[in-house]
C-alpha cells in the first residue's frame, strides 16, 4: 500500500512449486524456481491470493516480490527480469526485497530493498544493451538497482502480544548473581570466567566465502570480457574483407568506364558477406554490478579482522635489530 509516498508491506506468502515442461528456446531460466514470479500459473495464484486476502480484509495490493540470497549473490539475470515483469506489467513503484540468511544468521535481520532504475527500464524495453546503445544512453552498471531505504515495524497486534508475554524475575537478583560475601569469592576457582573467542586470529568464514564468490563472478566477467574480444577479431577481419572487395570492385568499374561499359553494383557486399553479431552486455553489467556487491562485503568482514591483526601486529613482526 503507498500511503504518503510511502510503500508499506504488511504481508507476503510464497509461491507453489511449478514444474516447467524442458523447450529448445535459449531464453529459458537454468534456475527454474527463480523464474517462478515470472510464470503463468503463479501469475493466476498470485491473483487468488490477493483476492483471499480481500475478503479477509486484508491490504490486497500487489507491491513486489521477495527473495532469498546468501552472501549478497542476488544481482544476477533472473533477479533482473523478476524485478522488470513486476515493474513493466504492474507499477513502476514495485520493490524486490533481498533476505540475505547468512547476514541474518550472525544476528541481525538483513532486509534490503531494490527498484529498477528508469534508465535501466528503458534500456530493458528496447533489449538491445550493444555497445552504441549504452553509450549513447548513458548506462552504467551502478545504474541498474536503486537500493531504497527500508524500516521494520511491528503491527500494533504483534506489539500488544509482545507487552503481555509472561516473564518472571528471579526473587533475589543480587543473591543469584553476585557472591554473597569475598570468602565465596576467594573459594570460587574461576569467579570471571575470560571469553577468548573474540580475539582469536582465524579469518572469518564468511569473508573467506565471499572472496571465493568474488573470485568466481570475476573469472565470469573474464570469460565475458574475452567473447566480446573475440567479436571485435571477427569484426575486424569481415570489415577488412569487405573493405578489399570495396576497393577491388571500384577498380573494375573504373576499368569498364574506360572501356565504355556498364558499372558493376557496389553494394553486393552485403550480400556476399555477413557481419557477426555483437554479443550482448548486459552479462557485463550484472557481473560488474555483483563485483561491486561482493567487494563491499569484503570491505565490511574484513573491518573486525584486520583490527585484530593490528593489535598483535608486534608479535608477528621480526624484532627490530639494533
Amino acid at each position: 500500500m503507498d500511503v504518503k509516498s510511502t510503500l508499506q508491506v504488511t504481508n507476503s506468502f510464497p509461491f507453489p512449486n511449478v514444474e516447467i515442461p524442458p523447450t529448445d528456446g535459449h531464453h529459458d531460466s537454468p534456475n527454474p524456481p527463480a523464474a517462478a514470479p515470472r510464470q503463468k500459473q503463479n501469475t493466476s495464484y498470485q491473483t487468488e491470493m490477493i483476492k483471499k486476502l480481500r475478503e479477509v480484509n486484508v491490504d490486497a495490493n500487489n507491491v513486489g516480490w521477495y527473495t532469498s540470497a546468501n552472501l549478497g549473490n542476488f544481482v544476477n539475470r533472473e533477479t533482473i527480469e523478476n524485478q522488470y515483469h513486476y515493474q513493466k506489467d504492474l507499477n513502476e513503484r514495485t520493490i524486490a526485497i533481498v533476505h540475505d540468511v547468512s547476514r541474518s544468521s550472525q544476528g541481525s535481520l538483513s532486509l534490503r530493498a531494490f527498484r529498477l532504475s528508469p534508465i535501466f527500464m528503458a534500456a530493458r524495453k528496447e533489449d538491445k544493451f550493444t555497445t552504441e546503445s549504452l553509450q549513447k544512453s548513458g548506462l552504467r552498471y551502478q545504474d541498474i538497482l536503486l537500493e531504497l531505504p527500508l524500516q521494520i515495524h511491528n503491527s500494533h497486534l504483534l506489539t500488544s502480544f509482545l507487552h503481555q508475554l509472561p516473564y518472571s524475575t528471579p526473587p533475589n537478583p543480587l543473591t543469584s548473581t553476585f557472591p554473597p560475601s569475598l570468602a565465596s569469592l576467594a573459594s570460587t576457582p574461576n569467579p570471571l570466567n575470560p571469553n577468548f573467542s573474540s580475539l582469536t586470529l582465524t579469518l572469518d568464514p564468511f569473508l573467506e566465502k565471499t572472496s571465493d564468490l568474488l573470485l568466481d563472478t570475476i573469472e565470469a566477467h573474464h570469460t565475458e570480457l574475452n567473447n566480446h574480444q573475440y567479436y571485435q577479431r571477427q569484426l575486424g577481419r569481415e570489415q577488412a574483407k569487405i573493405t578489399a572487395w570495396q576497393q577491388k570492385r571500384k577498380a573494375e568499374n573504373a576499368a569498364r568506364a574506360l572501356a565504355k561499359q556498364s558499372p558493376l553494383p557496389e553494394d553486393e557486399w552485403q550480400r556476399l558477406f555477413k557481419l557477426p553479431t555483437e554479443p550482448g552486455r548486459l552479462e557485463v553489467l550484472l557481473n560488474s554490478r555483483q563485483v561491486e556487491q561482493y567487494a563491499r562485503q569484503v570491505d565490511g568482514f574484513a573491518a573486525g579482522v584486520s583490527a585484530k591483526m593490528f593489535c598483535v601486529r608486534s608479535n608477528l613482526l621480526p624484532e627490530k635489530m639494533e
